[in-house]
């Protein structure tokens, strides 16, 4: 198997450290098998080519693409651009690529798309996700039900399908929860990686950063454990199996 690339923005240690290990075991991957760069501690590589891995994934983070550049956390907006630097080999290319949740906003506004705080934010826990028809054709979606539970938690969305792309999950809050453009280029609105216990880290890790009341993590961690969510995790194992 060639090796994954996997680009982290999240700065606190925990949540970053719990957010590779879920890549990893929701993937079927060994350390061996990924580059592992944590943007929020060092620049991308001078001359790193995606065309030397077998995938890109980018995880999430606390940031928002829509925030205020004037504003924006200096640390935040240098990870952004990085990322963004990326994507014109990646899609004029059809490289393997899966972002999620953060790397939803980047596909999209890298593609001239609207991403903003308008509509579609989501409180954080389980919502449905449904199987639009394209799915049924699509190698990382055909053996998964058309309706699943995932974990989410954004304030800001995908507000309309981006030129070129295809869309192939949705939910009654957010319409835009899975797209692809072109055949390789995946994003997601939820977290594909995140099981109950990876997103009550997040909950204690996050729970003074907007999402949610902070009054409110501990009865968010339980609504979390009591869910049902095991699908999304099969998007993971499908893509690393498919390309590697």
């Amino acid at each position: 198997m060639s090796t994954f690339l996997i680009l982290q923005l999240r700065p606190e240690d925990e949540a970053s450290d719990d957010e590779y290990a879920a890549f990893l075991d929701k993937g079927g991957l060994d350390a061996a098998q990924t580059r592992r760069i944590r943007l929020d501690r060092e620049p991308l590589p001078e001359g790193l080519d995606p065309r030397d891995f077998a995938g890109v994934i980018v995880g999430g983070g606390p940031g928002c693409l829509s925030d205020d550049p004037a504003t924006k956390d200096p640390t935040e907006a240098r990870i952004e651009a990085q990322i963004l630097s990326l994507m014109p080999t990646i899609t004029a290319h059809d490289l393997p690529f899966l972002g999620c949740c953060y790397g939803i906003g980047i596909l999209a506004h890298h593609l001239g798309g609207a991403v903003s705080k308008a509509r579609y934010g989501e409180a954080v826990g389980a919502v449905t996700c449904t199987a639009t028809a394209a799915a049924a054709d699509d190698p990382l979606l055909a053996d998964l039900p058309l309706e699943f539970d995932a974990f989410v938690g954004h304030k800001e969305a995908v507000q309309a399908l981006p030129q070129g792309c295809t869309h192939l999950l949705s939910s009654a809050p957010c319409p835009f929860q899975m797209i692809r453009h072109g055949a390789n280029v995946y994003a997601t609105q939820f977290h594909p990686e995140a099981d109950a216990e990876v997103f009550a880290t997040r909950i204690r890790t996050y729970r003074s950063h907007g999402y949610f009341d902070p009054s409110e993590a501990d009865e968010l961690i339980r609504a979390c454990q009591a869910s049902r969510v095991q699908v999304p995790e099969r998007i993971l194992a499908n893509f690393i199996a498919y390309y590697g």
